[in-house]
């Protein structure tokens, strides 16, 4: 039987969240592959085998499941959230473009729910107009480049998603993330801090950018930025889709 790679999303934490799309193919596999976090939330069971990587080889990771599925492997690629946003989807298609010799493999896409998704029906509908998602990692670009993302979004007035907005490693991009965000939006706009969003953990928390620290985000953090129309009813947040 020929080999096979899904590359799925396992939504932003809760299981309910998992499509029936992704149960299903994973109950199908014989390997699974992904960042070690991600792997641990797959049930282990007779004739799987896992395969969990660290968080900086996606491309090696990528390659080897094009080789097991090579192979005859049906293959489970886990992302956290949905794989094309900030995830697998690409970094396996970069290998496909590497390594021609793949490139007749049987490769799905599962989408999943990401958690800026999950973070802003959590909140109300912040993100209910134009919006834009944004990477603050300079692991894969540079810190120019992420700059520069900030300002033309800001200045477009597009509502904002941030994610991996602040490590231990890099503390201080986020402060200057908040920088530019006060410098192009003033201090009224509205920003939703939402912390393992869906899980037993999640805490939500919406302040205007006057009154946000940098310490209010974390790697486990996903913040969503509001633009110039949007508001806030009691403990919601929404943004007017009649907004200009």
């Amino acid at each position: 039987m020929s080999g096979w790679i899904a590359i799925a999303g396992l939504g932003p934490g809760d299981e309910a969240l998992v499509t029936p799309e992704v149960t299903d193919v994973l109950g199908q596999a014989t390997d699974v592959i992904g960042y070690i976090p991600y792997v641990a939330r797959v049930a282990p069971r007779e004739g799987l085998n896992l395969h969990p990587t660290d968080n900086r080889v996606e491309l090696d990771r990528a390659l080897h499941a094009l080789q097991l599925a090579a192979d005859g492997a049906r293959v489970v690629v886990v992302s956290s959230g949905d794989p094309g946003v900030f995830a697998m989807a690409s970094a396996v298609f970069e290998a496909l473009e590497k390594h021609p010799e793949y490139q007749d493999t049987d490769i799905r896409v599962l989408p999943g729910i990401t958690a800026m998704l999950a973070a802003a029906a959590h909140a109300g509908a912040p993100l209910g107009h134009d919006f834009c998602a944004i990477n603050l990692s300079d692991n894969l670009k540079p810190w120019d480049i992420v700059e520069h993302r900030l300002r033309m979004a800001a200045r477009g007035d597009f509502a904002m998603a941030f994610y991996n907005p602040r490590s231990k490693s890099r503390p201080h991009q986020f402060e200057r993330t908040l920088e530019i965000l006060l410098e192009e939006c003033g201090p009224d706009r509205l920003i939703i801090f939402a912390r393992a969003v869906s899980t037993k953990d999640e805490v939500i928390t919406t302040v205007t950018l006057g009154e946000a620290t940098p310490d209010m985000a974390d790697m486990r953090t996903v913040v969503l930025v509001g633009n110039a129309a949007t508001k806030r009813i009691g403990r919601y947040v929404y943004t007017p889709r009649s907004a200009t």
